[in-house]
C-alpha cells in the first residue's frame, strides 16, 4: 500500500495536484486522501518520504476516511516500585505491603505482554497497586526497576508527552476556566490539527458521550458524571496508540455507569487503541476486558479472560474477589479411594469430582488432606439429592426480582445461596431462622489448600501420599 500511495504522491507533486492548506505545512493529496506535512528532519521510520527534493511525512493518524495506525503493544518486564521509607524503618512486612531497607514495595515484578488493541483489566482492592502500575506506564511514576516498551522502543525514560498516550484519571483533571469543547480540543490544538478535523472529532465524541448540550458551558456548571465524559472525550479525541482509564466511572450513579460501559466498548471499535483500564469494580472488569489482571499488595495473582478467572481461579483470593456475591467457602476433607478417585466431604456429604478435576489432581499428585471448598451461589441447588445435602438456617431473605439471595449460615460460615424464582414452587418463601438443606455438583466445587489458599488443581504445595 505504500508504495502505491508514495508513487501518488510523488506524481501529484510534480503535477501541482496538492493544494497547501492555510497557515499549516500540510497538505491534502485529494487523489489518496491523505493528509502530507513538510519535514526537515531525518526519517523516523513512521513514514518519510523522498519526493524531488523535499520530504514528506505520511500522516496516518489524520488520514481521510479508514485510520492506518501503528501498532500499540506494551511489554511490562520485571517492573518495581519502591517508595523510599521516610524516616529510619526496620526491614520488616506489613501485613498489606513488603517494606525492606529501600521502601515500601507498592509493585512487586510485574510482567504483562499486551497485545495490539487489547483490553487489558487491572483490578483489584484499594492499595493493590493497579493505578501505581497505570501511573509507571503514562510516565507519571518513576520505574524503580524492570523496563517499559511501547512498540518495542524503551520508555522508562521518555517523557509523557512523548509516548503517544492519553490518560483519563478519576477526579476528572479538566480545566476550569475552559469549555467543555475547549476542554476537549485542547490536545488536538497542542498538534496542531487542522480545525475542521478539531471540530469534527470533537462533535462526534461529543454525541456518543452525550454531552453534545454542554460544549458551552464550563466545567463547574456540570455535574460529577457529565465532567467525567468530558474528561473520557478529551482523551478519544486524540486517537492515542494507548488509552490509559483509572477508575473512569467510579463517580458515576448505577444506572449511567452500566450504560458508560456499553459505551466504552463501542469507544473502543472506533478509536483503534490498547487500553489499559483500572478498576476496583470487578463487574467492570468481567464486562470490558478482553483479559483481566487481579493484584494483590502489590503483586500480580493471576492472568486470564474473565471465563478462566472466574472457571478456574488460581487461589482463594481471586475465587472471592470475582463474582457477585462472592463464593462461598466451606471446611472439607479430600478424598482419595483405592482406584485413585476423588471426592470432597463437607460435613456429611460425599461428592465425587468430574474427570476433568480427578485429572489435574492426578497430574499434580495431590494426596488426601484437609481443604477449603468453594463453591459459587449460583451453583448451590436446593434440590433433594440423599446423602449429599448439608444443613444450614436462613439468616436473610432477598427478593430481586428473578431470583431470591439466601443468606445463609451453615458450618459455622456464613454464605449465599441464589435461587432462581422460577424454581421455587407455588408462594414458597424462606422465614428467617428456618432450616434449609442444599448441595452442589462436583463439577463446580473448587479444591483449595487450607494453609496456603492455593487451587490444589493448578498448583500443590500440601502433597500428602
Amino acid at each position: 500500500m505504500y508504495n502505491t500511495s508514495i508513487r501518488a504522491i510523488e506524481s501529484a507533486a510534480k503535477n501541482g495536484v496538492i493544494k497547501t492548506l492555510a497557515s499549516k505545512s500540510c497538505s491534502w493529496v485529494k487523489p489518496i486522501g491523505i493528509l502530507l506535512c513538510m519535514r526537515s528532519t531525518a526519517n523516523n521510520g513512521r513514514g518519510f518520504i523522498d519526493a524531488g527534493t523535499s520530504e514528506f511525512f505520511l500522516n496516518s493518524k489524520y488520514r481521510k476516511g479508514q485510520v492506518e495506525k501503528d501498532m500499540a503493544t506494551v511489554s511490562l518486564r520485571h517492573i518495581v516500585k519502591i517508595y523510599p521509607n521516610s524516616g529510619e524503618t526496620k526491614k520488616h512486612n506489613t501485613k498489606n505491603l513488603k517494606v525492606t531497607d529501600e521502601g515500601v514495595l507498592a509493585v512487586q515484578d510485574f510482567n504483562l505482554e499486551i497485545a495490539d488493541q487489547e483490553f487489558i483489566v487491572l483490578v483489584g482492592p484499594s492499595g493493590c497497586g493497579k493505578s501505581t502500575t497505570l501511573r509507571m506506564v503514562a510516565g507519571l511514576e518513576e520505574i524503580s526497576k524492570g523496563e517499559l516498551y511501547i512498540d518495542d522502543k524503551l520508555m522508562n525514560d521518555v517523557a509523557p508527552k512523548d509516548r503517544d498516550i492519553a490518560m483519563v484519571f478519576q477526579n476528572y483533571a479538566l480545566y476550569p476556566h475552559m469549555t467543555v469543547r475547549q476542554n476537549m480540543e485542547f490536545p488536538l490544538k497542542l498538534r496542531k490539527v487542522p480545525k475542521d478535523q478539531i471540530d469534527r472529532a470533537v462533535d462526534q465524541a461529543a454525541e456518543v458521550l452525550g454531552i453534545t448540550q454542554y460544549l458551552d458551558r464550563k466545567p463547574k456548571a456540570l455535574s460529577g458524571g457529565q465532567r467525567q465524559r468530558v474528561a473520557i472525550g478529551r482523551a478519544i479525541v486524540r486517537e492515542p496508540k494507548v488509552l490509559l482509564m483509572d477508575e473512569p466511572l467510579s463517580n458515576l450513579d448505577a444506572k449511567l455507569r452500566n450504560q458508560m460501559r456499553a459505551e466504552i466498548i463501542k469507544l473502543r471499535q472506533r478509536i483503534h487503541a490498547t487500553f489499559i483500564y483500572v478498576t476496583h469494580d470487578q463487574t467492570e472488569a468481567m464486562t470490558l476486558g478482553d483479559r483481566i489482571v487481579i493484584m494483590k499488595d502489590g503483586v500480580i495473582q493471576q492472568i486470564g479472560t474473565p471465563q478462566e478467572v472466574y472457571d478456574s481461579p488460581v487461589n482463594m483470593f481471586v475465587a472471592g474477589f470475582i463474582g457477585v456475591p462472592q463464593m462461598n467457602f466451606y471446611d472439607g476433607k479430600l478424598l482419595k479411594n483405592a482406584a485413585g478417585k476423588y471426592s470432597v466431604q463437607v460435613e456429611d456429604a460425599v461428592i465425587e469430582l468430574p474427570a476433568e478435576k480427578q485429572k489435574n489432581l492426578a497430574d499434580h499428585k495431590v494426596g488426601e488432606q484437609d481443604i477449603i471448598v468453594g463453591v459459587r451461589p449460583e451453583h448451590i441447588s436446593l434440590k433433594e439429592v440423599p446423602g449429599k445435602m448439608i444443613k444450614g438456617t436462613v439468616d436473610v431473605s432477598e427478593l430481586m426480582g428473578s431470583s431470591v439471595h439466601l443468606h445463609i449460615n451453615a458450618l459455622g460460615k456464613d454464605g449465599v445461596i441464589i435461587v432462581p424464582t422460577l424454581d421455587l414452587k407455588g408462594n414458597k418463601t424462606f422465614a428467617i431462622g428456618s432450616p434449609i438443606e442444599f448441595t452442589f455438583g462436583g463439577d463446580v466445587a473448587h479444591v483449595f489448600a487450607k494453609e496456603s489458599g492455593k487451587n490444589l488443581e493448578f498448583s500443590n504445595d500440601t502433597t500428602q501420599e
